[in-house]
């Protein structure tokens, strides 16, 4: 397979240098045997938590820290997600093995964490032109990313001892009054108030399927693919958000970044994954195969749904937060706060075709 395919880092963004000489002698007390002088890249993807290549003559790892500005108060907990992932590796294999967590702020004024580098391919917004894939093949890769979703939501909270990380009954209500409460705290004079949108999720709750293990933010570019064989999944990456929940509220998270090929041209101009391919399955056959491999009969998924748009528009929100207060000179963020407008249009929309 063409090593170009395999996921790289470029230069550092203004702003999110780090200490190499500190991250260096604290990588050498880590980890034995290093040899030659490291040198620090930055993976492009990715606008919460910032991930780093660290690269020796004889080791590759990447290295995991919150952004740079303010912080949501429960987000960015450099321990829990190291924690989580250290735990999870037994259960799920395609978790990066852990190396050191750093809480140290002497070496670069926040918590830390080093990870191995798993090698391969990550399908972000455009298809790769040396991947080439027919239309049966597309679609047999996105049934084998889902079913590594599957998997994750099929495993025992208990067995794998990461159980303590819910907090019983109730997770529904907690996440729409937390996410609606995190955008009034995060909202800026140039977007929506989402009063109708929350409201409406407050009044269609549905009862829980289950507490189970789930990602949070589970899509195709948290996916590695074997460059030798890339219908294979060997990582999966990103678990800032794992907790236990339903896990039919995770796959509502998922489907907010499932451009498919019939949206509209503004959903499209978000596109970060080649949902809309032919080959790959519509949100609605996601949400049927899906449900027929879990057990599940879900007549209406539109909560899940309209909660993964409004979810994503918190986020995009409190990113965009700390670019309009100067916080981030990322200017990948600039357009956020269209994207905010965006998504209450497109929830606004989904209701009333609803007849809600």
């Amino acid at each position: 397979m063409n090593e170009t395919l395999n996921d790289q880092a470029v230069s550092i963004r203004e702003g999110e240098e780090l200490d190499l000489e500190k991250i260096d002698n604290w990588l050498n007390q880590q980890v034995e045997g290093l040899q030659g002088q490291l040198t620090i890249k930055q993976f492009p993807g990715g606008a919460s938590n910032l991930t780093y290549l660290l690269k020796y003559d004889n080791r590759e790892m990447v290295l995991r820290r919150p952004p740079f500005g303010k912080k949501a108060k429960s987000a960015h907990d450099m321990k829990r997600e190291y924690s989580v992932m250290n735990t999870l590796k037994k259960y799920y294999p395609c978790v990066p093995g852990m190396i050191g967590l750093c809480e140290d702020q002497e070496i670069m004024g926040s918590d830390f964490y080093v990870m191995e580098r798993i090698n391969g391919i990550i399908l972000r917004k455009d298809w790769p032109a040396e991947l080439e894939f027919s239309q049966a093949q597309v679609r047999q890769l996105c049934l084998k990313v889902l079913d590594k979703l599957i998997e994750l939501h099929k495993l025992n909270p208990v067995e794998t001892g990461l159980d303590s990380l819910g907090r019983g009954d109730g997770y529904i209500d907690r996440q729409i009054s937390g996410w609606s409460q995190r955008y009034i705290n995060a909202r800026t004079e140039d977007v929506p108030d989402y009063k109708q949108v929350m409201q409406w999720l407050d009044e269609h709750k549905p009862a829980e399927v289950r507490q189970c293990v789930i990602h949070n933010d589970f899509r195709f570019d948290n996916v590695i693919l074997n460059p030798d064989n890339p219908m294979a999944v060997i990582g999966v990456l990103d678990w800032e958000m794992t907790t236990i929940g339903d896990p039919l509220m995770d796959l509502g998270n998922s489907l907010a970044y499932w451009v498919q090929a019939d949206d509209d041209k503004a959903y499209h101009n978000l596109r970060l994954q080649p949902t809309h391919l032919p080959g790959m399955l519509t949100r609605r056959e996601v949400v049927d195969y899906y449900c027929q491999q879990m057990g599940f009969n879900i007549s209406n998924f539109l909560f899940y749904e309209i909660y993964g748009l409004f979810r994503l528009a918190v986020i995009a929100q409190q990113i965009y937060y700390r670019f309009f207060h100067g916080q981030t000179k990322d200017n990948r963020f600039q357009s956020f706060g269209q994207v905010v407008n965006y998504f209450e249009k497109r929830c606004l929309r989904l209701i009333e075709q609803a007849g809600h």
